[in-house]
């Protein structure tokens, strides 16, 4: 609904039922709003107040305001969906007005968007993962491991040009043991992007081990490389220098490494690249995912492809891999029977899983060009709206764009961020902030951390001000068109 489509629902008192009718047949939306001079809604307008009118046998020329008074029922406009829905539910009603703290009509809820939900990032299946997982089902290979695994592995390593793969059941599980084949021990030091998801640094406390924060670079919104020389001339000082850094690659875009790893390089501290969300992207011609000493992606369900839960861990050290299918399998001993000297998990991926994980792999380089269509849809579409800035795309990164992503800016740019979030979920649209930065998350309070530049946290600004759009590859042209339009209104209302 445009603003020019909402406004055309309002009606004065002194309307006749001869020309609310002709407006509830023009803009067919079931209900209209009835105003009073100062712009405060009286009261709705419905297709039923219509019928009992006729039914009533009232003249043409009748007013809107001769019709026998019921107060409307509204919702606040900082009132959470749930509301609105138990009132819809209530009342048995399809249209709730959405009201301003002065009374006035901003938005309305409409049951029918309720039931076609618009998702942030839903998987997108192409046509030969079913194939696989019948042939696991046909072959009975539907246990841990398999040909299907042992064929995943092999060719998303072809694809990210890395050497050896080991399949696991999550990215999450795929940086655990990448910390612990890194060496990483109790008490040590683990620097770590701080713009990221929770899941990139809990396996530096599974394993005992400090994190330390690194902010984010505007140039990317990946790890700062002034923040990263700022962390290793204090761990220098310190004497403690990190066991490794976990650089992480947003919202499907790669970190600036020629900047990174020297820095890396020059302390001796390996890279564990964190590419869960970047799959399909490269940096100067080469994949992410295939800078660090070891690197890890994800197939949750919201990734560019999925195997529904799983994730890869890639290395070009075919010793390391096989020390992590090892450690993956319970850390089994090469013996006729159960022999274990050291702590193993079960960590690795069905073959049920990895025939999905093949189908999808297939269909990964249409993935990637949809989802960065979605991107410049939305980024044409609204290049009319000031104070917009999406997330960058620097000179020699491709991104998959596996997020779409903008921040607000200007004057309480957090609050109208929040505003505009609202009126998308109340029209049924997932959207959501940028990650919160993980040296904000009470559950790393007191973590050390290193800004960007001095008094400034720019991953706190992203965070504050930064929206993440419906970004599907499987996203319809009408359903883009939905967004934009209800994001149109939602910024024209958030304007400073």
């Amino acid at each position: 609904m445009t603003e020019q489509d909402f406004r055309d629902l309002f009606i004065a008192p002194d309307c006749s039922l001869h020309e609310a009718l002709a407006r509830l047949n023009r803009t067919a939306r079931g209900l209209l709003l009835v105003l009073a001079a100062d712009g405060k809604l009286l009261r709705t307008l419905t297709d039923g107040d219509m019928r009992r009118a006729a039914l009533a046998h009232l003249p043409d020329a009748t007013r809107v305001s001769e019709l026998p008074q019921r107060p409307p029922l509204t919702v606040a406009d900082d009132e959470p969906l749930s509301t609105a829905v138990a009132l819809l539910d209530r009342h048995e009603i399809d249209h709730l007005p959405v009201i301003d703290a002065a009374g006035r009509p901003v938005d309305i809820v409409l049951r029918r968007e309720l039931t076609q939900r618009i998702w942030l990032s839903s998987p997108h299946l192409g046509e030969d993962e079913t194939a696989f997982v019948a042939e696991a089902f046909r072959t009975n290979w539907i246990a841990p491991l398999g040909p299907h695994v042992d064929a995943f592995e092999r060719e998303l390593a072809d694809h990210v040009g890395v050497g050896h793969a080991a399949a696991l059941s999550s990215g999450t599980a795929a940086i655990h043991l990448g910390l612990l084949l890194l060496g990483v021990q109790p008490g040590d030091t683990v620097f770590c992007s701080c713009l990221t998801f929770v899941a990139s640094c809990n396996p530096i406390q599974y394993c005992g081990a400090r994190p330390v924060f690194i902010d984010a670079e505007p140039g990317s919104w990946n790890m700062s490389p002034l923040a990263l020389a700022r962390a290793f001339a204090w761990a220098e000082r310190e004497g403690r220098l990190p066991r490794c850094v976990i650089v992480v690659n947003l919202y499907g875009q790669s970190a600036d490494m020629d900047a990174l790893l020297p820095l890396c390089e020059r302390y001796g501290v390996p890279v564990l690249e964190d590419a869960a969300e970047s799959l399909g992207a490269s940096y100067k011609g080469r994949a992410s995912g295939s800078f660090g000493r070891v690197g890890v992606y994800s197939f949750n369900g919201n990734k560019i492809i999925t195997t529904s839960g799983g994730g890869m861990l890639v290395a070009d050290d075919e010793a390391l891999i096989a020390r992590a299918r090892k450690l993956a399998t319970q850390a089994r001993e090469p013996a006729p029977h159960y022999e274990h000297v050291e702590t193993g998990f079960n960590y690795r991926m069905s073959n049920v899983l990895a025939g999905i994980g093949r189908g999808q792999l297939r269909v990964l380089p249409q993935r990637v060009q949809q989802r960065r269509e979605v991107f410049e849809t939305y980024r044409a579409a609204l290049a009319d709206v000031p104070g917009i800035h999406w997330m960058p795309q620097p000179p020699g990164m491709h991104s998959t764009r596996w997020l779409t992503c903008l921040t607000l800016a200007g004057e309480d740019a957090g609050a109208r961020r929040d505003q505009v979030l609202r009126s998308l979920e109340r029209h049924s649209i997932e959207a959501r902030p940028v990650w919160k930065p993980m040296h904000l998350q009470p559950l790393y309070r007191g973590a050390p951390w290193f800004p960007h530049a001095e008094g400034t946290d720019l991953a706190a600004q992203l965070f504050a001000t930064g929206i993440c759009l419906p970004s599907g590859s499987n996203l319809e042209p009408g359903q883009i068109t939905r967004v934009i339009a209800h994001l149109r209104r939602a910024l024209a209302r958030a304007e400073p």
